[in-house]
């Protein structure tokens, strides 16, 4: 397979499998690109989100103190709350797809 069409099919899967994302993902996904700071486009282009969307989760994650805007370099930055939000919700998945390997395991033995 060509490189470009590698790319293309790499970009199409991950944008089919984050179809239905919720909030709460897409606020994860926001955080985790900001890795040592990132301007809207980044954020945008990295999280997979439309401008109107990236407004929106912006607003909401300052509102929230998840991260900041520093008007001198024109960046967001994560905060602490933010990392902790990012370090929670990390435990939580790691539950989550826990419970289901488990439970997947318990339906193979039992059939």
């Amino acid at each position: 397979m060509k490189a470009h069409a590698l790319r293309f099919y790499c970009y199409y899967s991950l944008v089919t499998h984050m179809k239905y994302r919720s909030s709460t993902e897409i606020m994860d996904s926001i955080l985790r690109s900001l890795e040592s700071g990132a301007t809207r486009t980044r954020i945008m282009y990295k999280a997979y989100l439309s401008y109107s969307q990236l407004k929106e989760y912006l607003s909401l994650l300052e509102e929230k103190r998840l991260l900041r805007y520093d008007e001198g370099s024109q960046i967001y930055v994560i905060t602490d709350k933010g990392l902790r939000f990012m370090n929670a919700y990390e435990e939580i998945r790691e539950l989550v797809s826990g419970n289901e390997r488990e439970e997947l395991l318990e339906t193979k033995l039992i059939q």
